[in-house]
């Protein structure tokens, strides 16, 4: 995303709040900041690379995730070639995949068919590789020489890591699970016998990847059938279990890489898990310069990285949010610098009076309630979809309860 204004000024709040640290701060401090220089400034487009024979679901999948058609399926005849890169784009953001020809596809001979693909996707490795291999299988297919494909990731996998020093984490994805019996059923697939046929599709997919001692985290069974209509746009949709598909993702990608997966994805709950996530290392880092006992010095830098939480926030969202528009939503929120300045000073000297040096204490739990309350107010706006009144109100909320952290994720 080099060149893109909106991170370029998110880019200069986050090096300004890097000068402004002590020099003694301490590692988590800096552990936060290039967080926020991986997540906010190094951000680019995640690589996955999808693996699967013809008709297990890879252009459809793709859809899936990005919520609109942006690959086409092929109903009858395979709908990709030699293993190539391509690179999915919407206005939301950019996804490069590594489409791989449809292992066992007839037009060639079955036994030439695993060593040429193999040979193939080693060429198209030469220059770049994966964050992740996605293993797609159809679910009614588990049990049909899956081996030899799980043999062939593993291979794959080595050879990455001969090359690029970096082994992929590999997902199975087992698909189409809308069709497994009793096929009346639709999402969420609640009915006994239907979870009990999804569960041993799963752990079929599960047994031949430890055969191989391919390192897993999970196996995560999907239905990603949708019909679209001219606008792209689903006019009927048979999603089951995507958005915890993306949500793994999400996790597991280089940090450069997540917040372009959550902004594309459109899953609601994934970007407010990564807003929280932003939310809180800029929460730490303006504390950390609070603490800092120089006079009026921290309000700048504060306030520059508030602004740039708020424009990742609402970027992270979809939205392309400038600089001058978070200044707007810090005043529509209650919220400016005049205030910053003396609530903090207050803080600090109430402090002093009270217990010496005590005042950068209670200065930094003030710049951290503040920086949470605006990161929750942006993230409930922007994310959340919920009115600027109830914006500003969990902003005050945040306020008064003052620099308590709030309670960890389950």
């Amino acid at each position: 995303m080099a060149g893109n204004p909106i991170l370029g000024a998110i880019e200069e709040a986050v090096a300004r709040a890097a000068a402004n640290l002590p020099g003694t701060s301490p590692g988590a401090l800096r552990q936060e900041i290039q967080t926020l220089k991986e997540l906010l400034m190094d951000t680019r487009p995640p690589k996955l690379m999808i693996v699967g024979r013809r008709g297990a679901g890879k252009s459809s999948l793709i859809n899936a995730i990005f919520g609109e058609k942006v690959a086409a399926v092929g109903s009858v005849l395979s709908a990709t070639g030699q293993p190539t890169w391509y690179a999915y784009r919407t206005p939301r953001g950019e996804l490069r995949i590594l489409d791989t020809r449809g292992l066992g596809d007839r037009s060639r001979p079955e036994a030439a068919s695993f060593r040429d693909a193999l040979s193939d996707v080693q060429a198209a490795l030469r220059t770049d590789y994966p964050d992740c291999i996605l293993f797609l299988c159809k679910a009614k297919e588990v049990d049909s020489r899956i081996r030899e494909d799980v043999a062939n990731i593993r291979d794959i996998r080595k050879h990455i890591a001969s090359r690029h020093r970096y082994e992929p984490p590999v997902v199975g994805v087992v698909t189409q699970v809308d069709e497994l019996d009793p096929k009346r059923v639709e999402p969420p697939y609640e009915e006994p016998a239907k979870q009990a046929n999804i569960a041993a599709a799963v752990e079929a997919m599960a047994a031949a990847l430890r055969e191989q001692g391919i390192e897993l985290a999970r196996v995560i069974p999907v239905s990603a059938y949708a019909e679209h209509g001219a606008d792209a746009r689903p006019v009927y949709e048979n999603y089951w279990n995507v958005d915890r598909l993306v949500e793994y993702l999400v996790e597991g990608l280089p940090q450069s890489a997540q917040i372009q997966m959550a902004r594309l994805s459109r899953v609601r709950a994934v970007q407010e898990k990564m807003a929280r996530r932003l939310t809180g290392a800029a929460a730490t880092v303006c504390a950390g310069i609070a603490a800092v006992p120089i006079p009026v010095a921290d309000i700048l830098p504060i306030t520059s990285l508030q602004i740039g939480l708020i424009t990742g926030i609402a970027y992270l969202s979809g939205r392309d949010f400038s600089p001058a528009s978070a200044r707007e939503f810090l005043v529509a929120l209650g919220a400016n610098i005049g205030a910053a300045f003396v609530l903090r000073e207050a803080a600090r000297a109430l402090g002093k009076v009270v217990f010496p040096a005590a005042g950068e204490v209670i200065s930094a739990g003030v710049a951290f309630a503040g920086t949470w309350g605006i990161g929750e107010a942006a993230t409930a706006y922007f994310v959340s979809g919920r009115s600027i009144d109830e914006a500003r109100a969990l902003f005050r909320h945040r306020r008064r309860r003052g620099g308590a952290a709030p309670p960890a994720e389950a």
